[in-house]
C-alpha cells in the first residue's frame, strides 16, 4: 500500500524536492553575506548613531527578496492544501479505483492512514524546512525591518518558525476533508482555498492578539513612536502629531493600537493622527524656532503620551508553538473526521 501510494504522487514530490534544493542552495550561497553585510553594517553605524539610516538602506536593499521569500513560505501550506490534500480522496473516488482496493485486503482505515501519513508528512517536510531557511536567512532583514514588516507583524509572522508547519498539516487534512464531503476535485480544491484563506485572515485578526493578554502602556513622544509633527493649518495654537505603530524601548513590538493622550489621559484624534494644544505663534513649536526637537520636549512637557496596547517581540516564539499547537488540534480533529467519516459514511 505504502509503495502504491508513492507511485501515485512521486513525480510532483520530485518536482518539490528539486526546487527545495535550488532554494536552499540559493540561500546558502547569499545567507553568509548578508548576514556579514549586516554586521559590518552595524559595527559601521554604532560608531557615528546613524543606525536608523543604515537600517533602512539595508533592508530597501534586499526588500525584493525579502518579500519574495515570504510570500513562498506563506504560499506553500495553501498549495499542499490545493494540489495534494484535495485530490487525494477524490481522485480515487472519481476513478473508482478506491473500490478496487478496498476489495482486497486493505482496510478502510489503513488505506486512508497511508495516504495521510505518507503525502502529510513529505507536506509538512517540506514547508517545514522552506520555513526554517527561510527564517535563517532573513534573520538579518527581520532584524532590520520596519514595524510594518516586522518579525511579529501578521505577514511575516506566519512565514517564520515553526508555524508554517501547522499551517502545512491542518491545509493538506482540510483539503482532504473537502474532498471527501465534495467528491469532486475542483469544487474541493477552490473550498480548500476559500477555507484556509478565511482562517488565516481570522487569525492575525481574531485570535493571535489574544494568545497572551497584550501590553497596555503610555510612553513619551520621541522619533521611535512619532513619524511627524507639523502645525495645523485651520486649528490655530494646535499641533498635528502623526503616531508609529511602535513603541519606545520595544523594538519590533506588534502595536495592536495606539493614540494620542492628553495630560488628563483623555484619547484625542483616531488612527494614530491627533492635534495637542500647544502654542504655535511662540515657543519652541513656533514657525520661528525652526526645526529641532525643542518642538517634541515642549509637547512632552505639557503632559502629552501615546498610549499603546502591544504584544512585545519576546513573545514570538511562545506565539509560534501556541499557534501551532492550536493549528495540530484542528488537524488531528479533521483526521478523526475523515477516519469516521469513510468508514461509516463513504461507499
Amino acid at each position: 500500500m505504502i509503495w502504491l501510494t508513492w507511485r501515485q504522487f512521486r513525480g510532483s514530490a520530485a518536482m518539490m524536492a528539486a526546487l527545495l534544493v535550488i532554494l536552499a542552495i540559493a540561500l546558502a550561497l547569499t545567507g553568509p553575506g548578508l548576514a556579514s553585510d549586516y554586521s559590518a553594517g552595524i559595527a559601521a553605524c554604532t560608531q557615528d548613531n546613524t543606525c536608523d539610516r543604515f537600517y533602512d538602506r539595508f533592508f530597501g536593499g534586499h526588500e525584493t527578496s525579502f518579500m519574495a521569500l515570504t510570500l513562498v513560505v506563506l504560499l506553500l501550506p495553501a498549495l499542499a492544501g490545493l494540489f495534494w490534500g484535495a485530490p487525494l480522496i477524490t481522485r480515487e473516488l472519481e476513478a473508482g479505483t478506491h473500490l478496487m482496493v478496498w476489495n482486497q485486503s486493505i482496510t478502510r482505515g489503513r488505506w486512508l492512514a497511508v495516504k495521510l501519513g505518507l503525502m502529510g508528512l513529505t507536506a509538512v517536510a517540506v514547508t517545514g524546512l522552506c520555513g526554517l531557511m527561510v527564517t535563517w536567512w532573513s534573520d538579518p532583514l527581520d532584524r532590520s525591518a520596519a514595524e510594518n514588516l516586522a518579525l511579529m507583524a501578521p505577514l511575516v509572522f506566519g512565514a517564520r518558525g515553526i508555524t508554517p508547519i501547522g499551517y502545512a498539516a491542518f491545509t493538506f487534512v482540510l483539503g482532504v476533508t473537502v474532498g471527501m464531503l465534495m467528491r469532486r476535485t475542483l469544487p474541493a480544491m477552490a473550498i480548500t482555498l476559500a477555507v484556509f484563506a478565511a482562517i488565516q485572515l481570522a487569525m492575525p485578526l481574531l485570535v493571535r492578539p489574544h494568545l497572551m493578554p497584550p501590553i497596555t502602556a503610555t510612553f513619551e513622544l520621541g522619533k521611535a513612536n512619532v513619524d511627524g509633527i507639523g502645525i495645523n493649518r485651520d486649528r490655530g495654537g494646535y499641533v498635528d502629531i502623526r503616531l508609529r505603530s511602535a513603541v519606545p524601548g520595544h523594538a519590533g513590538a506588534w502595536v495592536l493600537s495606539g493614540s494620542l493622550v492628553d495630560p488628563s489621559g483623555r484619547t484625542l484624534g483616531t488612527g494614530g493622527e491627533a492635534a495637542a494644544q500647544v502654542s504655535t505663534t511662540s515657543g519652541p513649536c513656533a514657525p520661528s524656532a525652526g526645526a529641532g526637537d525643542g518642538c517634541m520636549v515642549e509637547i512632552n512637557r505639557l503632559g502629552y503620551r501615546q498610549q499603546a496596547t502591544y504584544q512585545p517581540l519576546e513573545r514570538f516564539w511562545p506565539f509560534q508553538w501556541i499557534e501551532t499547537g492550536i493549528y495540530a488540534l484542528l488537524t488531528l480533529g479533521l483526521s478523526w473526521f475523515c477516519f469516521w467519516w469513510i468508514r461509516r459514511r463513504l461507499s
